[in-house]
């Protein structure tokens, strides 16, 4: 019994920590403040440089945690969200996008990269992409919508391509005494079942697909990377990742650099001597610092708090079409 009392006060503070760290907390027992603030992280003056966090697997589902209790919005509409209040704002004069990101799903990576090419169109004001441990896939792709591009010396980018996730079962099935009796509309209806083994000609449809989008992707980085070297176009959209500095030396980046570099940077696009360095929140628990993330990725670490089970939701669960590089 007193392991039990001992779980469900480490469940009830971590509600507690998760409402007052950002996370949108849903409960029976009262509403949740969804409000987005301002603070300045350091820096003084009139002028404004918006610092943008995109962390984790990139996507356009929000995540849920804790039974459902605590909810947190997705990358998509953190991001839209975050440009809709600095378009209102004329004294943001720049904004970083600071990347650290496999990748995601294919619609919300696009949808994040349009949505950042329209608030530079719309505002006129640069936007700068800082690279922190991981820029690979997805997170590459919207880095396109950036003026600059400054990777740190550790950064590892790159990964551009497309994958579909999918498995095989039906040896497994066949040890189990199992057999497929799936009814479906048409002979394509079941396409990527994992219960059955792909025909050639759905193998086909789907790498169409892949190719489709994959095409997509290439046009995205020709486009945002006018020096980018063409001569390794082949080799840089291969699927392959990159160093630092292999990136700089096939223009897949502008600048290699750290923080102090990249703010400097922001403040020379941005026209300003000096400028107050801003980031947006949720709750009542503003970061203290640049690189401070409340709940990184969304989730709440149970085994951290000791207890010994996963309650998050998978946002990538089900086949679909993922601008991810996800070795495992």
């Amino acid at each position: 019994m007193a392991r039990i009392g001992s779980w469900w006060r480490t469940l009830a503070l971590t509600l507690v920590a998760a409402a007052l760290t950002g996370c949108v907390v849903i409960s029976p027992f009262g509403g949740h403040d969804d409000a987005l603030r301002e603070t300045t992280v350091e820096g003084e003056g009139q002028a404004k440089i918006l610092w943008l966090p995109v962390s984790g697997f990139i996507s356009d589902a929000p995540s849920q945690h804790t039974f459902g209790l605590v909810t947190q919005p997705s990358t998509l509409a953190t991001v839209s969200r975050a440009l809709d209040k600095a378009e209102k704002d004329d004294a943001i004069k720049a904004v970083v996008l600071r990347i650290n990101s496999p990748g995601g799903t294919v619609s919300a990576a696009d949808e994040i990269y349009a949505r950042i090419r329209r608030y530079h169109e719309t505002t006129g004001v640069p936007v700068v992409a800082s690279f922190g441990g991981l820029a690979a896939s997805g997170g590459y792709y919207i880095a396109m919508a950036a003026n600059t591009i400054i990777a740190q010396p550790t950064t590892v980018t790159g990964s551009i391509g497309v994958i579909i996730l999918g498995v095989n079962a039906t040896g497994l099935m066949a040890k189990l005494g199992l057999e497929n009796q799936s009814y479906t509309s048409g002979p394509h209806k079941d396409i990527m079942s994992p219960l059955r083994q792909a025909r050639p000609d759905e193998q086909a449809i789907v790498q169409r697909v892949v190719d489709s989008l994959y095409g997509r992707f290439v046009s995205v980085v020709e486009a945002g990377r006018p020096t980018l070297a063409r001569d390794h176009l082949d080799e840089i959209t291969d699927g392959r990742i990159f160093a630092a500095d292999d990136a700089l030396r096939l223009g897949m980046v502008d600048q290699i650099g750290h923080i102090d570099d990249v703010l400097a940077l922001a403040r020379r696009e941005a026209g300003v001597d000096e400028a107050r360095i801003v980031r947006y929140y949720r709750g009542q628990s503003a970061p203290a610092t640049l690189l401070a993330d409340s709940m990184a990725r969304g989730g709440l670490d149970f085994k951290a708090a000791g207890v010994p089970i996963d309650l998050s939701v998978d946002a990538a669960a089900g086949p679909q079409p993922l601008y991810l590089w996800r070795p495992n």
